[in-house]
């Protein structure tokens, strides 16, 4: 099964010349998951070559613009270009009064049935599930209301192995049972096991979106079994990575990070600390286009006072 996911915005609330406000689009089994929608993403999906009318399901973090400016463009333009299927957006219930009344102020009716599916302001829960993949809600602790979410993908059915199918002479219609573990009885009755007809597919996968959030130790027991985590907790990114050394080196996840070396000191460190820190984890640091960058240090010295950069955290990688 495919799990990718596409950055196509990292900035902060002010979008600049190379960088969007927040979005993702997260590819499951070929499944579009489409993760907040900042200014301009709409033409970051046309920028990636990825096809607007593939997205089903849309989840909204919270309501500061940088993260839902972009939602009424994307939706017209879905109407525009003729879409009939339905699109499920899943966001605090207040996002449904801005998105009808900018329906309303335009008079337009859309083609396509479009649901809101309210999340809770203050529990936790499965907002979305199918046989591929669960989407689950976090609370985090923002200026406002505002959710994490958890992409859990399920355990996939065995792979067969054509060699042995065809050796054996399995049928095409058992297919189906060989991949959810069934043995296969051939015609004299003799058994055949399933481990011999097929192999364990590859192991599920996790993605934890954890946006916009101050530090919470009880977060880290939340995303324990995640692959990857996008954190962005606008200044206590040291607190957070440290409450979870344990699991960092245990787990050891892809990060993807943004430091901004300004807010540290009213923090109560500084950059070169947040820095060590990383380093000491044994984690390496790559750009956004995944070339390793081995003087960080250098690197961040070229970050102008007030911005920040994104960066990818990884012990390994390979191309």
């Amino acid at each position: 099964m495919s799990f990718k996911l596409t950055i196509l915005g990292c900035s902060s609330a002010i979008p600049t010349i190379d960088r969007n406000p927040t979005a993702q689009l997260l590819n499951v089994n070929e499944r579009f998951f489409l993760i907040d929608c900042g200014e301009g993403t709409q033409v970051q999906l046309r920028k990636f070559q990825l096809s607007f009318q593939r997205i089903n399901h849309i989840f909204i973090s919270h309501l500061h613009g940088d993260h839902y400016f972009g939602l009424i463009g994307l939706i017209s333009s879905m109407h525009l270009l003729g879409r009939k299927k339905d699109l499920h957006i899943h966001a605090y219930a207040e996002l449904k009064e801005i998105i009808d009344l900018q329906l309303l102020a335009s008079n337009t009716e859309l083609n396509y049935p479009l649901f809101f599916h309210p999340i809770p302001d203050i529990d936790e829960g499965i907002l979305f599930e199918d046989d591929n993949i669960k989407v689950s809600n976090i609370v985090l602790d923002h200026s406002i209301k505002c959710s994490g979410f958890i992409f859990t993908e399920k355990r996939s059915k065995r792979k067969i192995v054509k060699s042995e199918v065809e050796k054996f002479h399995v049928p095409y219609d058992k297919m189906i049972s060989l991949k959810n573990g069934a043995d296969w009885i051939n015609g004299k009755g003799e058994v055949i096991p399933n481990e011999k007809l097929t192999i364990k597919n590859s192991k599920p996968h996790t993605y934890a979106f954890c946006s916009d959030t101050r530090y919470n130790a009880e977060l880290v027991s939340k995303i324990k079994k995640v692959d990857f985590i996008k954190l962005d907790v606008d200044g206590h990114e040291l607190d957070i990575l440290k409450s979870g050394e344990k699991f960092l080196k245990k787990k050891t996840p892809v990060i993807f990070i943004e430091i901004a070396p300004y807010l540290y000191p009213e923090f109560g460190y500084k950059c070169s600390e947040l820095i060590n820190y990383i380093k000491k984890l044994k984690y390496s640091f790559y750009s956004e286009d995944l070339k390793r960058i081995s003087n960080i240090n250098s690197y961040i010295k070229n970050i102008t006072y007030g911005g920040s950069e994104n960066f990818y955290l990884m012990k390994s990688y390979k191309t």
